[in-house]
């Protein structure tokens, strides 16, 4: 399989001539759908990233940000289809254990660096090395055998038994290429990243926002842009603000030409003002979820997972909390997502009588005062460990529902809200029974992530400590398409079975945004990109 810069490039040609007709014939075309150069694009974020570095963070913010700073071997179109980018062709074997990479001979990091086969070589091992703890990087990588350079532009990965979802991993931020001699001179990248992308790190500070400014020189853009060269917008200043009501405020204000998380009790008010939209981008993935911990705490029963699966409804939670913007989940994965399997939904759903009896059956038949469960003098306590600044406000009105719900049944469910540091001592401590996260990801290879024994804190982020899994996830990232798409049903189900999770809701990126914002386009991760955006003046 090859696919080659100049085919993508054709394409684009042919797409541009017959809009141009489109345009000429219906009497469309105007000044004012030229794109205009210049300009700064203020973007309210509601929630917020400890670390700007993509390799070494699954952070969502992170990915939205650095995306327009690293740039990637390989794009994805909204299609799906893999484009040139860095690399200008590649071939696949017939197995998938060898990948070659032809790259660019024209790009240059924003720090002088020049881009060739060392540099990402460099990059990639620098994620596989166990002291980057590039955990989520370096799953999307998965078990590099070898990483070779035949010449100064030529890359070779080789892995000895079949990887599959590679391409796509490599299109992501997080697998984004880095300076290396920018890596090689710092100690410390939680707070800076250099890369080859349109746009420039200017700062980021934590609990503030980040600041971009154009590059000029930009001109290697991915194949499913619409344009080359430099990036319209001569600036984008993302602005961390928690709060939903001064995001929004500031949204109708003028002083934010967009947001995301539009505050679900507002999403209506936005849509019928004249002067903005919204627009919706479901994510596909690893659904927001709860993880019940399997290795310690009353989470080690089967039975008393399966009563806190049953004892919960997400269907009116998610209600309450996002007033019918979100759709509830039913099922591990969202239904965008390559071997999503909609039969899972009849696998399980609320049922408090049926909560009732697995903790009855379980030994926790005996109530306190207030209604919590007891076994041998001790109450059924477990605790949900969450950082605040990586959730929307309506997030945390979400699991303040489920607490409510889960205590019908006898659970004393704590929300112990933490700040970031906490959070990750307490995850690696094996100090909790419940956290919470989505992942964004179009390839069910993402359910190796967090369901695989290789990613147990503090090694990654499969929270529920599972390892029953191993086997068939292995298998499924080399397997045919048919085999593939029957192993991850058979983990679709088995983690439902199992109640290793509570599905809560399908994420979506919902962006508030000025009409006078222009041509945002969405990635396979479901983050607007703004190489392409222009602003009207």
């Amino acid at each position: 399989m090859t696919i080659k810069r100049k085919e993508w490039q054709m394409k684009k040609i042919i797409a541009t001539l017959a809009l141009v007709v489109a345009a000429s014939q219906s009497g469309t075309a105007n000044a004012a759908e030229t794109p205009q150069q210049g300009g700064t694009l203020n973007v309210a974020l509601g929630s917020d990233t400890p670390v700007i570095d993509p390799s070494i963070t699954g952070f969502s913010v992170t990915a939205l940000i650095a995306r327009n700073v690293v740039d990637s071997l390989v794009g994805q179109a909204a299609d799906n289809q893999f484009t040139p980018w860095l690399a200008e062709s590649w071939q696949v074997n017939s197995n998938h254990t060898d990948y070659v990479f032809h790259l660019r001979k024209d790009v240059t990091f924003s720090d002088g660096t020049k881009l060739d086969a060392e540099a990402v070589k460099y990059n990639l091992q620098r994620i596989l090395d166990p002291k980057t703890t590039s955990s989520y990087a370096k799953s999307l990588l998965g078990p590099i055998k070898t990483l070779t350079t035949p010449d100064a532009y030529t890359l070779v990965i080789h892995y000895d038994l079949p990887f599959a979802p590679l391409l796509q991993g490599l299109s992501l931020p997080y697998l984004g290429i880095q300076s290396p001699t920018y890596l090689q001179n710092t100690v410390n990248t939680s707070n800076t990243v250099v890369g080859s992308g349109p746009f420039i790190l200017k700062s980021f500070v934590k609990g503030s926002g980040s600041q971009l400014t154009r590059r000029a020189d930009y001109h290697w853009g991915p194949g499913y842009a619409k344009h080359s060269g430099p990036a319209y917008l001569e600036a984008i200043n993302f602005k961390y603000l928690p709060e939903s009501s001064v995001r929004l405020g500031a949204l109708v204000s003028g002083q934010i030409q967009a947001i995301d998380a539009v505050p679900p009790v507002n999403a209506q008010s936005v849509k019928n003002n004249p002067t903005l939209q919204v627009e919706t981008k479901e994510d596909p993935g690893v659904n927001r979820l709860l993880y019940l911990n399997t290795s310690q705490g009353p989470f080690q029963d089967q039975r008393v997972r399966q009563a806190f699966l049953r004892a919960s409804d997400p269907a009116s939670a998610v209600k309450v909390a996002f007033f019918g913007t979100l759709k509830v989940a039913d099922n591990v994965l969202g239904p965008q997502t390559l071997y999503y399997d909609h039969s899972i939904a009849a696998l399980w759903g609320f049922d408090l009588n049926k909560a009732n009896q697995l903790l009855d059956q379980a030994g926790w038949q005996e109530k306190d005062a207030t209604g919590i469960r007891t076994k041998q003098g001790k109450k059924l306590t477990v605790h949900f460990v969450y950082d605040p600044t990586s959730v929307e406000s309506a997030d945390i009105t979400l699991f303040q529902a489920i607490q409510f719900q889960v205590k019908k049944a006898g659970f004393d469910l704590q929300l112990d809200p933490v700040d970031s540091g906490v959070f990750s001592a307490r995850t690696v401590n094996n100090d909790y029974d419940i956290v919470s996260n989505f992942y964004v990801r179009a390839e069910p290879d993402i359910l190796r992530t967090v369901f695989h024994s290789d990613y147990i804190p503090p090694k990654g982020s499969n929270f529920s400590h599972v390892s029953a899994l191993d086997d068939k996830l292995k298998l499924a990232v080399g397997a045919p398409d048919e085999q593939r798409k029957q192993l991850y049903s058979e983990v679709q189900r088995q983690v439902i079975d199992q109640a290793y999770v509570v599905p809560l809701y399908v994420p979506a990126y919902q962006l508030g945004i000025s009409k006078n914002v222009h041509d945002i386009s969405w990635a396979t991760n479901a983050k607007p990109n703004f190489y392409d955006v222009w602003l009207s003046h």
